[in-house]
């Protein structure tokens, strides 16, 4: 049977590929350091945990929630918005999903038209792409360098901006740099979409509350308030409540691109669930803190642990200030391995075939940075526990510093 063109152009999740892969070789008996994994390996705050349980004896927690979201649990996200960002809106409304994901992909399919564009700022998360391709859409690249820290040049969003973009997409804290855009960048950003009043700006907050190095992020939107009015930004519990796998996330936006959200997430998937909601209603954000403190320390460690490790290698150059989020990007082209791989073409990109031999020969998963946008070059996830990520970078500086 013929499958549809649609899903032929759809690309894998490769990050989702390499952690099974890495999963696979572990149960089979391989010693793997699996650094590809975007969560972190701890279960949720005691106290969620226990909201939850008290809401299994309850009816309502089995049964079909409202498409857009409990009502309580709504006001609650957005309230909690407003105190986070110190801002004010009227006219919004919140729909609650099934993870980041599904709220990011409804929300492209509320706003695109076939042949519209949509800006995305390099390195970016891997689904971005496959999404607006799924709806039609093409997206358009920006580049940006470790030089740069990754903040995107503005001149060079300026430029790819027409008649046909849709959308930029904003993903601070970012996935997979490990950084957030600084407060300048974000002051600029916004007096330049001030210009563009036609272009959605789709913000992607999910590591907000994983900022374990001063400054804390800021938003775009809360120095020009007036962008609030066609700002979507996205939230899930996966990263900060140490929850991936409860699948619960939602989308701030105007009421109208709501509405038009609830009509696909209603004839899709129905509400997100009932039980995880019923036990956010409940759930006091304000321990947010007390709870991630010690995963900050930890991020701040592994962050630490690198830049001494290629200091000390005489890789000074792969080395920059990660400060939110989980991930260093290493960037292969400037290590002295590399050459064995390039040749005389330096200029393609060996990222996949680099991170095969090192899961190969070194036992160590990483993601390549292809579908990230970032030729010949790597995610490395910073989760893991101290002694066994001291023992996976020391393997791997010893590999990326011999010819």
């Amino acid at each position: 049977m013929l499958l549809s063109s649609r899903v032929k152009g759809v690309s894998d999740s490769i990050t989702q590929q390499l952690n099974e892969k890495a999963q696979n070789l572990a149960e089979e008996g391989q010693i793997i350091y699996n650094l590809s994994a975007g969560q972190l390996p701890i279960k949720p705050p005691q106290e969620f945990i226990e909201k939850i349980q008290q809401q299994l004896n309850f009816l309502k927690s089995y049964q079909y929630s409202p498409v857009t979201g409990i009502p309580e649990l709504k006001k609650k996200i957005l309230s909690q918005h407003f105190e986070k960002r110190k801002i004010e809106g009227e006219g919004l409304d919140v729909i609650v999903s099934n993870g980041s994901k599904q709220s990011i992909y409804i929300a492209l399919g509320a706003i695109l038209d076939p042949g519209d564009e949509v800006i995305l700022l390099a390195p970016y998360w891997v689904s971005y792409p496959e999404m607006i391709k799924f709806w039609g859409g093409i997206p358009v690249p920006v580049k940006s360098n470790v030089y740069d820290a990754f903040s995107p040049v503005l001149e060079d969003i300026a430029k790819v901006i027409t008649p046909r973009t849709k959308a930029i997409i904003i993903n601070s804290p970012n996935n997979p740099a490990g950084i957030h855009y600084p407060e300048k960048w974000m002051k600029a950003f916004a007096a330049l979409m001030k210009e563009h009043s036609e272009v959605w700006l789709l913000s992607d907050e999910v590591y907000s509350d994983l900022s374990y190095f001063d400054p804390e992020p800021t938003y775009f939107y809360q120095h020009e308030p007036s962008l609030i009015e066609r700002t979507m930004s996205f939230g899930a519990i996966s990263k900060s409540l140490a929850a991936t796998g409860l699948r619960l996330g939602w989308t701030i936006a105007p009421k109208s691109a709501v509405s038009a959200m609830g009509k696909i997430q209603g004839q899709t998937t129905s509400g997100a669930s009932a039980l995880i909601q019923r036990a956010l209603v409940d759930f006091d954000f304000s321990q947010l803190g007390r709870f991630l403190e010690p995963v900050k320390v930890h991020l701040r460690r592994s962050a630490n642990m690198i830049r001494e490790k290629l200091r000390a290698s005489d890789l000074p150059n792969l080395w920059y200030q990660s400060h939110s989020a989980f991930y260093f990007m290493l960037d292969f082209s400037r290590t002295p391995m590399f050459a064995r791989f390039a040749g005389e073409h330096p200029e393609n990109d060996y990222s996949k075939e680099i991170c095969q031999e090192i899961l190969e020969t070194l036992g160590i998963a990483l993601v390549p940075g292809t579908d990230f946008g970032l030729p010949n070059s790597a995610r490395m996830s910073l989760t893991m526990e101290e002694v066994p990520f001291q023992e996976a970078i020391n393997k791997l500086v010893t590999y990326l510093i011999t010819p």
